[in-house]
């Protein structure tokens, strides 16, 4: 709502600038007309003339304003006194409904000061973000011109409120209405009220369904707001609760609420939070509501109109439509040096003492009650110690008495005492007995002298009345009698009774800075007066939150750190809301493994029972769905082993007949899976069915081919995005003669794709941008950055105010200093922290730098611009060097992917930036580019008699120098999946481009047909047996050109005759998983295994490709179905194949590559008859029977004299 400025009265208890000079201090007390609101409040011009000043400019002023009326105020705007040099810095806004009981304004729930002005000319606006609804407001200053006085001159804005009020006597009061269509919680119902009391329990609503539909129900219960659900629809039935909010509800001020009930989903909110529906056990309120109800709306009807309209749908009893507010003075002991005075008892010394109270804190310690006693040096002490009751009477510094009573007292509620004395008893009650009573006959008088001292005692040190050797106390009091007479605390605030310092009079100031909960991650939050604190034992983090995590993201990390293979617990999202999780590390093989268990994971027998017809298996993992989704998105590779042996039992029932088995995939109830390990999502086939060697060709599985012989489809699930299983239906098991069991393995992943994602910074004008960072109430920020330049910006975020930066400001500082150079090109790791309590920033190992939030609160960091990484908006003092795995709250950036647009990140093609004495350079070592950048193609030009041989070492080789077992050796050199990039150019076809042949007898040949498509045979036949593989390798482009060495006698004879050619063309940048075999011929060819035949001359020919090549990346996974190949479609599909059937090493690749940016393709074999996913049209044979490789679909001949470029 825009606020207009409000007309108002103000109004102070004394007279005009009426000084009371008592103890020093004085109040400042004023009634203003009409005339006089005018000539204050006319902020911006120059009749605004004049102002608010006080004789005495001190803590102890205040301005009250009446309204008139409730009014919802939006903003307050302030301007020194005209003419002068009198005006505040800082002020608090105190709000009320009757001229007691005020309310502090707080910002952000937290701040409680205001920004004032900084000359006696400009006008400063303050908006509320959340608006104030009261009739009466009080400015209290806290500073002002240390030149000046204190003035001002102030303005509101706002409307007013209107209202429907009903008071209920927590008796007989009720107000009850009945809907004709009748109370249905599923057809989305709201309930929303306001609401003030002074007790701390009560129903407050039930809200009842047609007979027999249950009720919802609010209460109060401790000062909290509880949703109840009560089933049955019988009142004796026991509710559950369903949630709870807020605290310290019972302090007579209004709180919002609303119930929202839309279908299956029931919200609650208290004030400005909203909690959703929560588990939590039954508590059932006995006390009726005693308070008043503001606007109660039950899906837009106003109840308490209809109620004044004598509505028939609406029930009355006892109800008043007003609001009858009782007088309760509240004082608040905010500090140390504050203390309450009063006088003493009037009666004699032996006629005893009676001294009650009620009080509030959070503190478990602190000095309540002293006095005097009339005896030369007795003294009494009523002090809370451990959170419960203690009195006791010293006299010539020994204890004479000591009595205790109560227990958790500091739990923020009201606790009343009573201390009373005489005829030789002495009796001290907590809650009027109900939370304890001490008795005692001490065999002196125990009376109050001259004063008695609330709170603590006066600073001066010749004070001999009171002694404090116990903690201050800090809380609140209210309803103070002495000698059964109530005290008049206005009188107090008046100066006219008794002395004080330092105390809040007619409020109550205590903040339940535990609800809602900073403390995150389930940790458990305690407080004090001043501070909450949070335990995070067992939670799995860290810090004055529990915001940061205690573990690593990853197995890899662990590694990292030096770990060997073992149980670690993980956390995947950092100091997001996924908990850690226990895993396995297998770090044994150069690639680091992460197992997730399950309940089964071993072979299993099929044990049907009778009449059913499908067995269901339902796995149950280590780890939470949401934290398996999290482990599997975030590594380079998963997989599942997935086998089924059989004896007469069918398995996917291929080729045509509908499954009889599946298995369900992925998070949730799962998605139905009817593939198998080894095969491809979508395909309908085992493993067997892949290679083309299932027991019954016809058949795409062994189990289909329903033996009575024991068979076994088996194989890895390589899929991420369908991982991992979680259940199995097995449905051929019931007819006879039939048996089955199964294996599902655990699932395995490796590879951490944020822990080396990086960008490099080449100068200071290089800069990375995303988008703002949120983290207005808790954020943290980690990376690792390596460097050899002393200054830079790593992060920067900026706002209108408000900004986060995090930068080396010199080779032994990151923001705080630390005693240790940073400009050792060595990695680095920062963690920096910023939540409601502290900002921290912690460098390697080192102890952690922090800063605590400032006494009053903290603010929400408002953000808007662009998060920069490496330098900053204006483009100065930007870093110089790597940053990687850089994460926000958890979330990691991809520096990698947004550097492809910037230029953030200069080394490309996979080079890696690596610092210099001088500057930085790029390591184009696992590239196959060469450069300053690693962005200039290795390319050479070949004629039919060149060729080059890469040689890798066979099995049996490294057998014999090693000791580890052969699953080991083979696994680093056989990996499951072939990373292969490359370009090519040529004018020959056909020609063979791929060759790769595997210690097992199979290869992969891509070529290029006689009309100039790609095309692929895959055969998995015998091939080779020998312990040292030879491959040739030469390069056309954009696809693989590997032939046998001559000496292989079983090579295909189709691919013999076409690898007799040899190749002429361009071939450039090629790359297989790590190895670029064509730049180790070109620029190491005396060290590199590389043997070179016939000429080879590096040449730019690979520069003359198209400027805009596609790229792709060719993964060949031996478990992974074949994509269809239809007549001049490029290849889509990878080979995968089971690792059982691998087993051993890819013996030899030749590579020949030329021309333009790397590619990548996937390649896979699948029998024709089973091209199911692309068009394919009919094969005809060409003429020539010399090269049966032809073009199967486009009739058109193509010349062999036009030079063609090949992108896939």
């Amino acid at each position: 709502m825009k606020g207009q400025a409000v007309q108002f009265v103000l109004s102070i208890s004394q007279s005009l600038f009426h000084f009371i000079p008592n103890g020093g201090k004085s109040n400042t007390s004023l009634i203003v007309s009409w005339a006089f609101f005018f000539s204050l409040l006319l902020l911006s011009l120059p009749a605004g003339a004049g102002g608010w000043s006080p004789l005495s400019s001190d803590g102890y002023q205040w301005l009250e304003v009446d309204l008139g009326e409730r009014t919802k105020v939006t903003a307050v705007a302030t301007q020194g006194r005209y003419g002068s040099s009198d005006w505040l810095t800082s002020y608090l806004l105190m709000f009320s409904d009757t001229g007691h009981n005020w309310k502090q304004h707080r910002q952000e729930d937290s701040v409680g000061s205001f920004p004032g002005n900084s000359n006696a000319d400009s006008v400063v606006q303050y908006k509320l973000q959340q608006p104030a609804v009261a009739r009466f407001l009080r400015l209290i200053p806290l500073g002002w011109n240390p030149n000046g006085r204190i003035g001002l001159r102030l303005e509101t804005y706002g409307c007013p409120h209107t209202s429907d009020v009903v008071s209920l006597d927590g008796s007989s009061s009720s107000l009850v209405y009945r809907s004709i269509p009748g109370w249905s919680p599923t057809s989305g119902e709201v309930v929303s009220l306001e609401f003030k009391t002074l007790r701390n329990s009560g129903t407050l609503l039930e809200a009842a369904a047609a007979a027999g539909g249950g009720s919802l129900g609010l209460e109060l219960e401790r000062g909290k707001l509880l949703l109840l659900l009560r089933q049955g629809g019988t009142s004796s039935s026991e509710p559950r609760r369903l949630a709870s909010l807020g605290s310290l509800l019972d302090d007579q001020h209004w709180h919002h609420v609303a119930v929202e009930w839309r279908g299956a989903h029931l919200n609650l909110t208290v004030d400005k939070h909203t909690q959703s529906l929560d588990s939590l056990k039954p508590l059932v309120s006995k006390r009726n509501f005693h308070g008043c109800l503001e606007n109660l709306l039950y899906n837009g009807l106003n109840l308490i109109e209809r109620a004044k309209h004598e509505d028939q749908q609406v029930t009355l009893g006892d109800v008043t439509f007003s609001c009858a507010e009782p007088v309760s003075v509240a004082v608040t002991f905010p500090g140390p040096q504050s203390f309450l005075q009063l006088p003493g008892a009037m009666a004699s010394a032996s006629a005893g003492v009676s001294v009650g109270f009620q009080f509030r804190t959070w503190n478990e310690a602190g000095l309540l009650l002293t006095f005097d006693l009339p005896q030369e040096g007795g003294v009494v002490w009523l002090y809370l110690s451990e959170a419960r009751l203690q009195l006791q009477i010293h006299k010539d510094g020994k204890a004479l008495l000591e009595l205790s009573a109560g227990s958790a007292l500091n739990d923020g509620q009201w606790h009343s005492v009573d201390l009373t004395s005489g005829r030789g008893r002495l009796s001290v009650a907590v809650d009027e007995g109900g939370g304890g009573v001490a008795h005692a006959s001490p065999s002196f008088p125990v009376s109050a002298r001259h004063q008695l001292f609330f709170g603590g005692c006066p600073a001066e040190d010749d004070n001999r009345e009171c002694r404090n050797p116990f903690d201050i106390f800090q809380g609140c009091m209210r309803l103070l009698t002495v000698d059964d007479q109530p005290v008049d605390l206005i009188l107090v605030q008046q100066r006219l009774l008794g002395n004080y310092s330092h105390l809040q009079i007619d409020m109550c100031g205590i903040i339940d800075r535990c609800s809602p909960s900073h403390c995150e991650h389930g940790g458990l939050c305690s407080q004090s007066w001043t501070v909450f604190h949070c335990n995070c034992s067992d939670s799995g983090y860290s810090g004055a939150t529990c915001h940061s995590p205690v573990y690593e993201q990853s197995c890899e990390a662990y590694k990292h750190n030096g770990d060997t293979s073992g149980h670690f617990y993980i956390d995947v999202d950092g100091s997001g809301p996924i908990g850690p999780q226990l895993v396995y590390c297998n770090m044994t093989e150069e690639i680091t493994w992460m197992v997730i268990q399950h309940n089964n994971t071993e072979l299993t027998r099929v044990r049907p029972a009778p009449g059913v017809n499908r067995h269901l298996v339902h796995f149950d993992y280590s780890s939470r769905e949401e934290q398996l989704s999290a482990i599997t998105g975030q590594s380079q590779h998963c997989e599942q082993e997935l086998s089924y042996h059989c004896r007469k039992s069918r398995l996917l029932n291929t080729p045509e007949g509908s499954p009889f088995s599946w298995w369900l995939s992925g998070p949730g109830a799962g998605r139905l899976q009817t593939y198998w390990g080894g095969a491809q999502p979508g395909s309908r086939q085992c493993a067997c069915g892949l290679r083309g060697d299932c027991v019954d060709p016809q058949h795409y599985c062994n189990c289909d081919a329903d033996r009575p012989d024991w068979a076994a489809d088996s194989g890895l699930l390589t899929h991420k995005e369908s991982l991992p299983v979680r259940s199995l239906v097995l449905g051929d098991i019931q007819r006879p003669g039939s048996e089955a069991a199964y294996r599902v393995g655990p699932l395995r992943c490796h590879g951490d794709k944020n822990f080396w994602n990086a960008a490099f910074f080449d100068k200071e004008t290089s800069y990375l941008h995303f988008p703002t960072f949120h983290g207005e109430l808790s954020a943290d920020i980690s990376f690792l950055f390596k460097t050899t330049a002393s200054s830079g910006v790593f992060l920067e975020n900026l706002g209108i105010k408000d900004f986060i930066r995090i930068e080396l400001r010199s080779s032994a500082q990151v923001v705080f200093s630390f005693d240790r150079p940073l400009d050792d090109d060595r990695w680095h790791r920062v963690r920096a922290e910023r939540n409601v309590k502290e900002a921290s920033l912690r460098l390697d190992e080192l102890p952690a730098a922090a800063r605590q939030a400032p006494a009053d609160g903290h603010f929400h960091l408002q953000l808007n611009s662009q998060l920069f990484i490496g330098g900053t908006a204006s483009r100065q003092k930007g870093f110089r060097g790597c940053i990687r795995s850089l994460q926000l709250n958890g979330v990691t950036l991809d520096l990698e992917e947004r550097a492809r647009i910037t230029y953030g990140a200069l080394c490309r093609n996979r080079g890696r930036c690596a610092e210099m004495p001088s500057g930085f350079r790029c390591d184009c070592g696992p590239s196959a580019y060469t450069g300053v950048f690693c962005h200039t193609e290795v390319s050479a030009a070949f004629k039919p008699a060149t060729s080059v041989a890469y040689t890798f070492k066979g099995p049996y080789e490294l057998a014999r120098n090693s000791s580890a077992p052969p699953s080991s050796i083979y696994s680093d050199v056989t990996p499951r999946g072939e990373n292969v990039s490359l370009s090519f150019s040529t004018s020959q076809s056909p020609a063979l481009l791929l060759y790769v042949g595997s210690y097992y007898r199979e290869y992969l040949a891509l070529l290029v047909n006689k009309h100039g498509e790609e095309d692929i045979k895959t055969i998995f036949n015998s091939l080779l047996n020998s312990e040292k593989w030879i491959t040739s390798l030469s390069r056309v482009r954009d696809l693989l050109f590997i032939f046998p060495s001559s000496d292989s006698d079983e090579l295909d004879p189709d691919l013999a005759r076409l690898a007799s050619l040899g190749f002429t063309g361009c071939l450039s940048v090629v790359h297989f998983n790590s190895i670029s075999p064509l730049k180790a011929a070109l620029l190491h060819p005396d060290s590199s295994p590389v043997a070179i035949a016939g000429p080879l001359v590096r040449s730019g020919c690979g520069a003359s490709a198209s400027a805009n090549p596609y790229a792709a990346e060719n993964k060949h996974h031996l478990t992974d179905r074949s994509g269809s190949v239809g007549s001049g479609q490029p290849l889509v599909n990878a080979i995968r194949t089971d690792s059982a059937l691998i087993g051993g090493v890819i013996a030899v690749v030749i590579f020949m590559v030329v021309a333009g940016l790397a590619i990548t393709a996937r390649f896979l074999y699948r029998r024709k008859e089973t091209y199911r996913n692309q068009e394919v049209k009919g094969v005809k044979p060409e003429d020539s029977p010399d090269f049966p490789f032809n073009n199967q679909t486009d009739s058109q001949d193509a010349s062999s004299e036009n030079r063609k470029e090949y992108f896939i």
